[in-house]
């Protein structure tokens, strides 16, 4: 099953929650438009992908990710779940998302910007501030961000800084965007604690992805008490079931661009992180991590998604008849995109809103949509996994807005 399809496989659990049937199955599974392009870049021509998968409950919404696995099907999976988890998050969006195939580690900054020019070239009339806001994801950034704005505008002859967030702060961002989604996750992580009896000074946690979402979530964790005893990027993982010193790793990380030089610690892989026994296990690199390979293998008490996809359909029946939770995607790694509508809605008013404030809402909106699915969960007796619960919420209200648009 490819990814898209095993992403909307999932829908047809929320006949037993909600009672939708196989007309609202097909409606959800369709996308608005897809729009591909190839872009010529240096004589190379790069396959790209923007795709808007729902716009009933508002304007498209999604990150554009430069990766050399990425796929038309991909860019579909994420759009959908973009717009569940907006939904979820109560915010007025739909769901896009956009990518570029090719390998980004073997690019120059001056090649990036003019694929990023090339990006929005191809794609700027179907962008916009009220059509579909695009955003960082894996391997783009706030300067990718800018170059894109600047492009955007030189094609419409005019300014418009909130057709995109995560841009730089002297561009129209906000400072609160680069550890968003990472501090969204890390708020969830408390309140699922709470819930399931942990407490941060007796929970071991290792963190699989040490990109921005990872590496940060990492430390937000580590001040907070709680134990990280294992991280690890795409070369290689490190282990010390004393807990590592996640400041040490950063800096290393930071200035070697890689974990290796860390003292006191285990070389570990990739595989062997996901089968190490600890309290909880956050999935931070990309889709399709735990699957029925080796699910079997896992021995995490809980798992958070921070990665979009990061555990398959199959995985996740398995880990359910196993009493595991999941925290899913489309709540646990919302803190990126809520923050994103603080900064269009800046964009668009002209509005000033302070850091600290800002701060404040991230949290009660995490924190609101948490309690939501929680509540959801307690309510059917703990009969269906805490995705279901996610799915249903996100999905009841976007049938509500499709049949008020008639459909």
């Amino acid at each position: 099953m490819n990814i898209f399809d095993s992403a909307v496989s999932r829908l047809g659990k929320l006949k037993e929650v909600i009672g939708i049937n196989d007309q609202d199955i097909a409606l959800l599974s369709r996308s608005v438009k897809t729009n591909y392009a190839e872009l010529n870049v240096g004589g190379e021509k790069l396959p790209a992908w923007r795709i808007l998968h729902t716009n009933a409950i508002g304007t498209g919404k999604g990150g554009i990710r430069f990766h050399e696995n990425v796929s038309e099907d991909e860019v579909r999976a994420l759009a959908f779940w973009m717009g569940l988890k907006n939904s979820l998050a109560d915010i007025p969006y739909g769901g896009a998302k956009g990518g570029v195939k090719f390998n980004p580690k073997n690019k120059t900054p001056k090649a990036l910007e003019q694929i990023s020019r090339e990006y929005i070239k191809a794609f700027y009339k179907d962008l916009g501030e009220n059509k579909d806001v695009p955003a960082p994801d894996v391997y783009t950034n706030s300067q990718t961000m800018g170059w894109m704005l600047d492009e955007f505008e030189k094609q419409i002859g005019k300014h418009e800084p909130g057709m995109i967030t995560g841009k730089p702060v002297e561009l129209g961002g906000i400072e609160l965007r680069g550890k968003a989604t990472s501090r969204g996750g890390f708020i969830v992580i408390n309140e699922f604690a709470k819930n399931f009896g942990l407490t941060a000074q007796n929970t071991k946690v290792a963190v699989q992805g040490f990109g921005n979402a990872g590496a940060n979530a990492a430390e937000f964790l580590a001040n907070a008490g709680y134990k990280v005893v294992a991280v690890s990027d795409s070369k290689a993982g490190i282990f010390n079931e004393a807990g590592l010193n996640i400041a040490e790793v950063l800096k290393i990380k930071k200035q070697t661009g890689e974990l290796a030089g860390c003292s006191n610690v285990q070389r570990i892989t990739n595989a062997e992180l996901l089968e190490l026994n600890v309290d909880i296990l956050v999935l931070a690199a990309l889709e399709n991590q735990i699957t029925s390979e080796n699910v079997a293998n896992v021995r995490a008490r809980n798992i958070v998604e921070l990665a979009n996809g990061p555990v398959t359909p199959e995985a996740d029946a398995v880990l359910f008849s196993r009493g595991i939770p999941i925290v899913p995607d489309i709540l646990a790694n919302s803190g990126g995109v809520i923050v994103s509508y603080f900064e269009w809605a800046q964009n668009k008013s002209g509005g000033l809103f302070d850091e600290e404030y800002l701060a404040k809402k991230l949290e009660q909106k995490m924190q609101k949509s948490w309690q939501k699915v929680y509540n959801l969960y307690i309510e059917k007796e703990k009969k269906f996994d805490l995705r279901t619960c996610a799915y249903a919420i996100a999905v009841a209200k976007i049938l509500v807005a499709e049949r008020l648009r008639g459909a």
